[in-house]
């Protein structure tokens, strides 16, 4: 069975190599042909652990190959997976495939709002296609897409033909042999499971940063509190770490469909809304933080370790950290800012505004503090006796609570972190 995957962008190149380890034919379409050149020599537009590697595994034992032929792609393949970025284009790009002919098992893994589905089977039934259609939501988190593909909590199905379901099954055999979870269910709600997570996660983010606030005031510690809460198998820890503001190039997307579906439905999700709110104060509040440790911002150099939405990925789509440095610089600071990956696409947005580093000793360098703001676990490893020479103050701000507090304060700092006492 050959798989087709239309996309090469960074969900599309993360499917198909997944699915090439799997050990199926896979053939990867994109109509950008720089794009594909790039590919074809093994070479990513984007920092992601272990997928360079993965690409190249794949390429030279011959299951993953490109191709910028849209009918040659298309009558080899038996089932297409649409895996674009966005959702922009899917609906045309599905119908686009099933008016070629071949009629193949069409796999909706974009990130779609709730309906699409229905309106894809509409369009392809109004255009005589008798292509099937499965939507197929993947979880996917930068910084470990590889490790979310391969050991997946569930595996989630929307469609109503049974050998479609049966056709993925077996694409997943070796998940489903290791006893992965296969959900068969609708297209409207495998469309709004996605949306639906991305909500409890922001959720369970904003709820804990709130009652971080509130350990500063009662003398309480935030992490302990946090590891008693996820100890609960009710609650369990994942998404509930103070300081981890919700971010990525999705996320917001998310909401912002959930919450219009809502909307038009006349349903009022207030819980929702507050959660968002909680989440787009964080940058003024942990600036008003900043001022407060450092005596107000005006005319202040500060050093912010980390711009990426979050660690072991190059995309500052909606980071916490780079809203931080909007509200500093705003407020009359001066920064010098280093991410390990994500320096390039940060300079995009915040160029003039910022002195960006090649290395967090350079970011630490005359200024009146040091600011955590990306939990990259390469900053737990920093020469801290070398940092504290070089700032003017030795006081580090870990709007993660990354770092060690007990040990930067046997060093001399001055360490704020967020809900410790």
């Amino acid at each position: 069975m050959l798989i087709g995957v239309y996309g090469a962008g960074y969900l599309g190149t993360v499917i198909s190599s997944c699915l090439a380890d799997f050990g199926s034919p896979v053939t990867c379409f994109d109509e950008d042909a720089p794009r594909v050149a790039a590919l074809e020599k093994g070479e990513l537009p984007y920092f992601e652990p272990n997928l360079r590697d993965a690409l190249r595994r794949n390429m030279r034992a011959g299951r993953l190959t490109y191709s910028g032929d849209i009918q040659s792609f298309a009558s080899r393949s038996s089932i297409i997976f649409v895996a674009q970025d966005s959702s922009n284009y899917v609906e045309s790009i599905a119908v686009r495939i099933g008016k070629l002919g071949h009629e193949p098992l069409i796999v909706n893994a974009s990130p779609s709002p709730v309906g699409t589905g229905h309106r894809i089977e509409q369009a392809l039934k109004a255009a005589g296609s008798k292509a099937g259609l499965i939507s197929h939501p993947l979880f996917l988190t930068d910084g470990c897409a590889l490790e979310d593909f391969n050991w997946p909590d569930r595996i989630l199905l929307g469609g109503s033909s049974s050998s479609a379901v049966m056709t993925m099954k077996q694409i997943y055999r070796p998940l489903v042999m290791r006893g992965v979870p296969v959900i068969v269910t609708s297209h409207e709600t495998a469309e709004l499971v996605r949306e639906s997570a991305t909500a409890f996660y922001a959720t369970k983010i904003s709820f804990i940063n709130e009652l971080a606030a509130l350990c500063e005031h009662v003398n309480a510690d935030a992490v302990d509190l946090a590891l008693a809460l996820g100890l609960d198998k009710k609650i369990a820890p994942r998404c509930l770490q103070p300081g981890a503001a919700f971010g990525g190039p999705l996320a917001e997307a998310h909401l912002d469909s959930l919450g219009q579906l809502a909307r038009g439905a006349g349903v009022e999700l207030k819980i929702l809304g507050a959660a968002r709110e909680v989440n787009r104060s964080f940058s003024s509040n942990m600036a008003d933080k900043i001022a407060r440790a450092v005596q107000s911002l005006t005319d202040k150099q500060l050093g912010v370790l980390g711009l990426a939405f979050k660690p072991n990925t190059n995309s500052v789509a909606g980071s916490s950290s780079m809203m931080l440095v909007r509200s500093l610089t705003r407020r009359g600071a001066a920064v010098r800012a280093y991410d390990p990956a994500a320096n390039p696409a940060a300079k995009l947005e915040l160029e003039g505004t910022v002195r960006f580093c090649d290395d967090a000793y350079l970011a630490a360098d005359g200024s009146d503090a040091l600011v955590v703001g990306t939990a990259w676990p390469e900053f737990r490893a920093l020469d801290f006796k070398r940092i504290r020479k070089l700032l003017k103050t030795p006081m580090i701000i870990d709007t993660k609570n990354l770092l060690d507090s007990g040990s930067l304060r046997n060093l001399g700092f001055q360490y704020v972190g967020m809900g410790r006492a």
